[in-house]
């Protein structure tokens, strides 16, 4: 074996040794230790005893940290395998008000009308402000959902519901209060409950070949295809309200979006329950999205010719909140703001969206049985992608592939994201909550930075009601099953209370120069996750009536 430290080894095979901390990494990979750790400073204020504990940085990507994102994945899988086909309904119902409750909302009543009565008479409204502020949060910390009056400010825009001419009618059922599917009973007397697994895609923006790219780029819509990706999680939302209205029950989906080769986004989607293939593919036809934003078909300022921003002396009295605004440099005229140019639009009778995003033609719609070979089929396509980023799902390998991507984000650059993006000035408009220093072209959102492609919404996307259960749950169920197996419980863990107060957390500083490298960090994680999984061996064999072995040589450090 060559020794590292030998100066008369060849610098280039020196060189070509791994590191020891790239090897201590790539150990803490295939044990499952987060090789990115985030360490805590643990101070126990009855001895002033402080230590250091090393929290998971719970990374979704393994270009980020390996072993969290597997984690991450196998929490979805089991979130999603748990709540598609259930048999029962997941949602218990909501507990009865306690007597403090009850307490609490007769009081913030009284503290409401003596406040209105303040106003009325112009005394001094502060006083019970803050005494309803109180009560609201000792009604939060009771445990109550919500808050007790909305905020009131300016009513939300709305437009008419009435569909477009060119998109086809949906049927609408009667809901039924219910979530899970119905059953089939079988010749046989077998009772089934399907469910389904649902391919979504884009429109088509122009013909393109195998490896995603445009057979003409010079005819391929670009532009649709950017806002198509931005408006995507709007889309998806529209299409689960048709699925609703049609299918008559409240459906529940687990759905995850990934990128075609096309770099269009994609989705597949596990739906609880089932219903007939052609009345889902008619609630794709006819799904669309709206987009009510002023028109950004016309460039008006780019290059050196941008608007100018002029601070405003009575910006206190502004109700959009803004400090000034932006003016044409050219002709001195204020840019209308982003209330303004959506006023102008609702006025407009022959006014025209920015833009309707629309699902493609190739829907697929699958049944599947739980526990068959397209449930798993199904599960696996589902998270498939997801500790890669869209950008890593399809790596471009050719000039062609990446002159493609380098076409969508030039578009994506300048294309308006949100009523807070700056690109908006580009088209004569002030974003909203506009601010000074702004430029188009320097938006930092999501939609613009090319691992995203446009889209800037959820990855993993699952209605409320799937599981009955939030993620935290499900990692909460896991963590047991593994203290179930050990022969403990939660609470053999403590056997006495401990005072909540008595441990501080603080973030670790550079002032901290006790804290242990990187190195000697993950090689004690690695120990403890070794002693575990001997440990967690060792109960399963005992519960499978096979003799115990020694199954790692640190038990006996241990």
């Amino acid at each position: 074996m060559t020794n590292p430290n030998d100066r008369n080894i060849p610098r280039a095979v020196r060189r070509s040794m791994p590191m020891a901390l790239d090897v201590i990494e790539e150990v803490a990979k295939q044990h499952g230790v987060c090789i990115r750790p985030v360490p805590l400073k643990k101070i126990d204020t009855a001895t002033g005893k402080a230590e250091y504990v090393n929290i998971p940085c719970g990374a979704t990507l393994d270009a980020k940290c390996e072993p969290c994102a597997k984690r991450a994945v196998q929490l979805r899988k089991a979130q999603c395998r748990e709540g598609w086909h259930l048999e029962a309904e997941p949602v218990a119902e909501p507990a009865e008000p306690t007597e403090r409750q009850r307490w609490l909302i007769e009081e913030r009543a009284d503290a409401h009308v003596l406040r209105e009565l303040a106003e009325e008479t112009g005394g001094d409204t502060a006083v019970w402000d803050e005494v309803i502020t109180t009560l609201e949060d000792e009604l939060a910390t009771s445990g109550v959902r919500g808050s007790v009056v909305p905020g009131s400010g300016k009513p939300k825009r709305s437009r008419s519901t009435r569909r477009r001419q060119d998109a086809p009618d949906l049927p609408k059922r009667q809901r039924e209060n219910r979530t899970v599917g119905r059953t089939f009973t079988a010749p046989d007397g077998r009772h089934y409950r399907p469910s389904l697994f649902i391919t979504l895609t884009c429109d088509s923006y122009g013909k393109v070949r195998h490896d995603g790219t445009p057979v003409d780029p010079s005819t391929y819509d670009y532009v649709r295809a950017a806002r198509d990706a931005i408006h995507f999680p709007k889309l998806v939302d529209r299409f689960v309200q048709n699925l609703r209205r049609v299918a008559g029950y409240d459906v529940q989906y687990f759905a995850t979006v990934e990128p075609q080769r096309r770099l269009a986004p994609h989705l597949h989607m596990a739906v609880r329950g089932t219903m007939p293939r052609t009345e889902v593919k008619a609630v794709a036809a006819a799904t669309y999205h709206q987009v009510w934003w002023p028109s950004c078909h016309e460039v008006r300022f780019e290059g050196e010719h941008l608007p100018v921003w002029v601070a405003d002396e009575h910006a206190t009295d502004r109700e959009d909140g803004q400090a000034g605004d932006y003016l044409d440099p050219a002709t001195g005229e204020l840019l209308p703001t982003w209330e303004q140019a959506l006023d102008l639009l609702d006025t407009d009778e022959d006014a025209e969206p920015q833009h309707v995003v629309r699902l493609g033609q190739q829907v697929d719609v699958k049944g599947v049985l739980a526990g068959s070979p397209g449930a798993d089929k199904g599960l696996f396509y589902l998270t498939k992608y997801l500790t890669k980023s869209l950008t890593e799902c399809h790596e471009a390998k050719s000039d062609a592939q990446r002159a493609h991507v380098e076409r969508l984000m030039n578009v994506l650059r300048f294309e308006p994201c949100a009523p807070t993006c700056p690109n908006w000035l580009r088209y004569g408009v002030q974003p909203k909550s506009a601010k000074a220093g702004i430029r188009p072209g320097t938006c930092r959102s999501k939609a613009h930075k090319p691992e995203h492609l446009g889209y800037a919404g959820r990855r993993v996307l699952v209605s409320r009601k799937w599981s009955g259960k939030t993620l935290s749950e499900h990692k909460q169920d896991r963590r047991a099953w593994v203290l179930e197996q050990l022969g403990l419980s939660a609470t053999d863990e403590q056997t006495q209370p401990v005072d909540p107060h008595r441990y501080l957390w603080r973030v670790v500083t550079p002032s901290d120069r006790d804290l242990p490298p990187l190195a000697e960090r993950l090689l004690k994680e690695i120990g403890n996750r070794q002693r575990w999984r001997t440990a967690l061996q060792q109960a399963q064999a005992r519960a499978d009536g096979q003799p115990t072995q020694d199954l790692s040589a640190t038990r006996e450090a241990a």
